[in-house]
């Protein structure tokens, strides 16, 4: 029996957009999330690369989702919260390489 594959999508917008990246990954199919609130670095080089304004003040959110609800997820993140509006966030995934208590149990390996 093949366990279920997940990914961990984080985005990252400015301040106060959290909300609007976390409902549009709820109307995509995600469950919720988690906020963490962080202040980024962001050099004078991107600004000018990028033509955009960097808020030093970020939430990041923590997304873990089937992996084949992924790009529905991240794609109405970006449409919803990414570079082209005020959120200004950018999103990636990485594969969870393994998730307990997701399906209620506590056992490893079968056990």
């Amino acid at each position: 029996m093949m366990d279920k594959k997940y990914e961990v999508i984080f985005c990252i917008v400015n301040a106060g957009f959290s909300e609007v990246a976390m409902n549009a990954a709820k109307k995509a199919g995600a469950r919720g999330g988690t906020v963490l609130h962080g202040r980024g670095t962001g050099s004078r080089e991107a600004e000018e690369l990028f033509k955009i304004t960097v808020q030093p003040e970020k939430e990041l959110v923590m997304i873990l989702v089937p992996a084949d609800i992924k790009d529905k997820v991240m794609t109405a993140l970006y449409e919803e919260a990414g570079l082209e509006s005020a959120g200004h966030g950018i999103a990636f995934s990485l594969p969870a390489e393994r998730t307990l208590g997701l399906d209620g149990s506590h056992k490893e390996d079968g056990k």
